[in-house]
């Protein structure tokens, strides 16, 4: 029922939106997407869905979708701030990118009344917990590109997410030049640090919740495989909960690989470093391990956009590099 009453109270601004704008000139293109590239039909968990035309009035709402756009030319008229960043709501890597600051909404309940205001012609939420309600909603606002086919949880990958998003932008060149630089970026990392291959990779975070593990097709492992590591073996046999798996601080040892990165969520690096049982970790006493004490290194990591990414390998490789 709750969802009913907020489809319909949706429906009802969109209405109002679009008799109040009526009587306006037409804003200009997003982006420019002269490349003819229209109709553009993606698949997505829900579907497929088909853009008509160039849109004009983008919202992007999932994890990253926003610098996503922003590296591929478009301007968000609306989008979440997922990692807190504050101002534009993107990282210092998406710096300057915005002529206009968008609207910000939002994350896990985001308000729909809220984006049914910005009379959006798109809608992005590519990288999300995948859930039907919200994607139901947000559809019956404007045409949404949700999750991709078999994706759940914010497993969208950075090439799904670039590849989608630039199809119904209409610049899939753009998308694909934006991945072969990333790979190129990646591929001469791991070649100029051949003593990473092969070894074992441990990705954890502390939080106020407790201690937990990532598992090995998430995003801050793959990140660490991309360089040459390999998946810390231990952590597969961990009963996971959507992404992570939680290990109880009497069995951290259990972290324990070639190398362990550890993310602070809001906790300090310093909460993590004096944890006792933490500190008698092998690789922690022998000096393998990363615990990121930068906040901003730790989202260039974890926003995993095309544009953070960039920023993480400059500075996250050196770091592993003289401790490993």
């Amino acid at each position: 029922m709750r969802n009913s009453v907020i489809v319909a109270a949706v429906a009802a601004a969109v209405m109002f939106v679009g008799a109040c704008s009526s009587t306006t000139d037409e804003p200009e293109p997003a982006a420019a997407s002269e490349q003819g590239a229209f109709p553009a039909t993606v698949d997505t968990k829900f579907g497929d869905v088909t853009i008509e035309q160039a849109p004009q009035r983008v919202v992007a709402l999932g994890w990253g979708d926003a610098e996503t756009a922003l590296a591929l030319g478009v301007q968000p008229v609306g989008a979440s701030d997922w990692l807190d960043f504050g101002g534009d709501g993107v990282g210092p890597w998406a710096e300057g990118l915005y002529e206009t600051p968008p609207e910000i909404i939002g994350t896990l309940e985001p308000s729909y009344e809220q984006v049914a205001a910005l009379a959006p012609d798109l809608i992005l939420d590519t990288k999300s917990a995948g859930e039907q309600a919200r994607h139901d909603t947000l559809s019956a606002i404007a045409p949404t590109i949700s999750l991709p086919e078999g994706a759940d949880n914010y497993k969208t990958t950075p090439e799904q997410q670039v590849t989608m998003i630039a199809t119904v932008l209409g610049v899939p060149d753009e998308g694909r030049a934006l991945l072969d630089d990333l790979d190129a970026r990646f591929d001469a990392a791991r070649e100029a640090h051949p003593e990473f291959e092969g070894r074992t990779i441990t990705v954890a975070a502390l939080s106020g919740g407790g201690w937990g593990a990532y598992t090995a097709d998430t995003e801050r492992v793959e990140f660490m495989t991309r360089l040459g590591f390999v998946p810390n073996p231990a952590i597969d046999e961990l009963p996971v909960q959507k992404f992570s798996a939680p290990v109880s601080e009497e069995n951290l040892d259990v972290l324990d690989a070639d190398f362990v990165v550890v993310f602070p969520i809001q906790r300090t690096a310093e909460d993590a470093e004096n944890t006792e049982l933490f500190r008698t970790i092998p690789a922690v006493a022998d000096g393998r391990y990363l615990v990121f004490d930068d906040p901003t290194i730790a989202k260039s990591y974890s926003t995993n956009s095309v544009l953070s990414l960039r920023s993480a390998l400059d500075q996250v490789v050196p770091m592993v590099a003289e401790r490993i």
